[in-house]
C-alpha cells in the first residue's frame, strides 16, 4: 500500500466491525483502503478489556463471522484471550494485517464538496483523503465514570474494568466494587478471591440467568473440523434458539415469564440468605436492562470477604467510601464496573459533511441513521454498529455483517452508476426511524420500568434493533437504489 496516494476508503477501528468491513472488501475486489487504529494492536474492545474473568456472553460459534467458522473454540462462551487470538489468526489468514496503521487516532473527518473527498484529519495533524469512510469505532470503548463527590481525592489505586490495572495486587486488599453491569459480574468472583474484603456498590439488581458454559470436547471439536457443514449446523441451532429470546424483548413484554421463571429459579438455587435475595431481586421488567449470564457471581456474593451494600454513595475520600446512610467504608483500590459512554461515542464523533454540517446538527432531534448505517447529508459516510443496531438477544456479529453488505452494496452502486456520492435521502431515513421507533416504544426498554443504557438523555432507544435480527437481515442487507442520492 503506497501511503503517498490517497486511500480510497477509510476504516476507522480494528475490531469485529472494522476487521469484518475489510475482509470483505478485500474478497470483493476492493484493495485500496487503509484501517486506522487508535491503539497498537487489533481487536477493539477484545484488546481493551483484559480484567479477571472477561469473557464472551454470546456462544462463540455465533460470536464469529459467518465466512470464518471457528471449529476449534474451547468452550461455548470463549474467554477474552481466545477471542483476540481468532481475530488476530483471522486478519493474518485473509491478509489485511498490511492494511492497517497501529497508533492512528483520528481527530476530525469532514467533507470537502470541492473534491468530493473527504478530509481525515488525524491527532498527529497528517490528513487522509478518501473518497469514503467507513467507522467501525463501536459503542463500547469510552469508559463511562460515575458522577460522585470527592472522586478525584481517593489516595489508593483506582481504576475502569476496560483499563485494568494489572500491575496493582490486589491480594489482602480492601476492594470497593462500584456498579453491577455485565463486567463485574464476570470479574467479582475473581477478584473476591484474592480480596481481604471487598465491598460490591449495586444502584440496580441485574437480572442474571445461569451460563449454560462449558468445555467443547476433543471429539466434538473434532467433528466440526472434519465433518463439512457439522459446525454452520451447529451455529444455525444456536443462532434460532438465541432468536427465540426476541420474543418477550421485541412483541411484548408480557411474553416474558419463562426467561424471569428461568432467572429466579437460578437466584433462588445459589442464594438461601433472605437478606441478601431480597436485595439482588430486580423490581423492573427482565430484559429493560441487559440479561447477564454467570454461574459464579451469585456465589461470590455469599462469601464471608464480601459484601453487597445498596445504599447508594454519597462521597469518596482519601482512604474510604461513604455512603449515604453515613456508613464509611475504608478501601485500598476503587474498581469502577460503570460500563460506557455508548450514545455519547456517536454523539461526540467529530464529522463534518456536505455544505459544512456538523453531525450534531443533523442529530440536533437525536442521534439516527439510514439502517443503521448511513446518514443524510453525509456522503460516503457509514456507521457500522452504529444507532440502533445493538442487540439484547443475539450476536452483534450479525449485525455487523448485514450492515457491511448494505455498504459494499452502496459501492457496487457507485460503481455501476458510475457515480462519485451516495447519501440517503431524508424522506427515506424518516420513514425508516419513525417505523422503528414506534416499535421501539412499546418494546421492553422503554417499558419495562428501569433507567439503562440503551435510552438517551430524552429516554429514546437510540441503541437496540427492536426486532428479530433475520428482519433486519431482509430489510438492510443490499441497499435499495431509491432510496438514496447519487451524485457526480
Amino acid at each position: 500500500m503506497n501511503e503517498r496516494t490517497p486511500p480510497a476508503i477509510v476504516i476507522i477501528g480494528s475490531g469485529f466491525a472494522g476487521l469484518g468491513m475489510a475482509i470483505r472488501l478485500r474478497q470483493q475486489g476492493f484493495h485500496d483502503f487503509v484501517v486506522l487504529e487508535k491503539s497498537e494492536a487489533l481487536g477493539g474492545t477484545w484488546h481493551d478489556n483484559t480484567y479477571p474473568g472477561c469473557a464472551c456472553d454470546v456462544p462463540s460459534h455465533m460470536y464469529s463471522y459467518s465466512f470464518e467458522l471457528n471449529p476449534g473454540w474451547s468452550r461455548m462462551f470463549a474467554p477474552q484471550p481466545e477471542i483476540r487470538a481468532y481475530m488476530e489468526a483471522t486478519a493474518d489468514k485473509h491478509r489485511v494485517r498490511d492494511h492497517i496503521r497501529f497508533g492512528a487516532s483520528v481527530d476530525s473527518m469532514e467533507w470537502d464538496d470541492a473534491t468530493g473527498r473527504w478530509n481525515v484529519t488525524l491527532a498527529g495533524g497528517e490528513v487522509l483523503r478518501p473518497k469514503a469512510v467507513v467507522t467501525g469505532i463501536g459503542a463500547l470503548h469510552i469508559p463511562s465514570f460515575p458522577d460522585l463527590p470527592g472522586i478525584e481525592r481517593f489516595q489508593g489505586a483506582a481504576f475502569h474494568s476496560a483499563e485494568w490495572d494489572h500491575g496493582t495486587d490486589l491480594t489482602g486488599k480492601r476492594v470497593a466494587v462500584i456498579g453491577t453491569g455485565a463486567s463485574a459480574i464476570q470479574f467479582v468472583p475473581q477478584v473476591a478471591k484474592k480480596a481481604a474484603k471487598l465491598v460490591l456498590f449495586q444502584r440496580t439488581a441485574p437480572w442474571i440467568q445461569p451460563k449454560p458454559d462449558r468445555a467443547i470436547p476433543a471429539p466434538v471439536r473434532t467433528l466440526f473440523e472434519k465433518v463439512p457443514g457439522a459446525a454452520r449446523a451447529f451455529r444455525a441451532g444456536i443462532y434460532w434458539a438465541l432468536e427465540a429470546r426476541a420474543v418477550s424483548f421485541a412483541v411484548s413484554p408480557s411474553l416474558s415469564g419463562p426467561m424471569k421463571k428461568l432467572a429466579l429459579s437460578h437466584l433462588n438455587k445459589q442464594i438461601a440468605d433472605p437478606e441478601l435475595r431480597a436485595k439482588v431481586t430486580p423490581d423492573y421488567t427482565i430484559g429493560c436492562k441487559r440479561v447477564l449470564l454467570s454461574n459464579d457471581y451469585y456465589p461470590a456474593l455469599t462469601r464471608d470477604n464480601v459484601e453487597l451494600d445498596t445504599s447508594g454513595v454519597a462521597e469518596v475520600r482519601e482512604h474510604s467510601i461513604v455512603t449515604e446512610d453515613g456508613v464509611e467504608h475504608e478501601v485500598d483500590v476503587i474498581i469502577y464496573g460503570t460500563g460506557f459512554k455508548v450514545t455519547d461515542a456517536l454523539a461526540e464523533m467529530r464529522v463534518t459533511g456536505r455544505g459544512g454540517v456538523k453531525i450534531q446538527e443533523v442529530w440536533a432531534d437525536g442521534i439516527e441513521a439510514h439502517h443503521g448505517t448511513t446518514v443524510e447529508r453525509m456522503p460516503n459516510f457509514f456507521m457500522l454498529l452504529g444507532p440502533n443496531t445493538g442487540l439484547g438477544h443475539n450476536s452483534v456479529v450479525f449485525m455487523i455483517e448485514v450492515q457491511i453488505e448494505h455498504v459494499l452494496s452502496c459501492l457496487r452502486l457507485l460503481q455501476e452508476r458510475g457515480m462519485d456520492a451516495i447519501e440517503p435521502r431524508p424522506g427515506a431515513v424518516r420513514t425508516f426511524n419513525d417505523r422503528m421507533h414506534r416499535r421501539l416504544r412499546r418494546a421492553v426498554w422503554n417499558e419495562g420500568g428501569c433507567q439503562s443504557w440503551y435510552l438517551d438523555e430524552h429516554g429514546v432507544n437510540r441503541t437496540l434493533w427492536p426486532g428479530f435480527t433475520f428482519e433486519f437481515w431482509a430489510s438492510s442487507r443490499k441497499a435499495k437504489e431509491d432510496e438514496y442520492i447519487l451524485s457526480r
